[in-house]
């Protein structure tokens, strides 16, 4: 068998992943990182469902959504699809 890559960084270009995200991280290519808001959530959970890399965990202990920022690649699905914008989009680097 070949070697294989520790990240996402060392796949060839055109390569196929071999392996879900979850198992290296991805979020440092993102632009933009996604920012909830705590009291506009309703707790509806479509952010986890939508999210298409498995970013979005809901906390059983602290009964609210976390944000797994290693895997998140910024896409922002879960605040477009958000129905009461609770989840804002800031560009990397800037606080809200």
């Amino acid at each position: 068998m070949g070697q294989k890559a520790s990240g996402w960084k060392e796949i060839p270009i055109a390569g196929v992943c071999w392996r879900p995200s979850t198992e290296y991280q991805t979020g440092d290519w993102r632009t933009f990182r996604p920012i909830h808001d705590s009291n506009k959530c309703t707790k509806c959970l479509l952010c986890p469902m939508v999210c298409p890399d498995g970013a979005i965990k809901w906390n059983a202990e602290t009964e609210n959504i976390e944000f797994a920022y290693a895997f998140c690649k910024g896409c922002g699905i879960c605040a477009n699809e958000c129905p009461v914008d609770a989840i804002q989009m800031v560009r990397e680097g800037e606080e809200v």
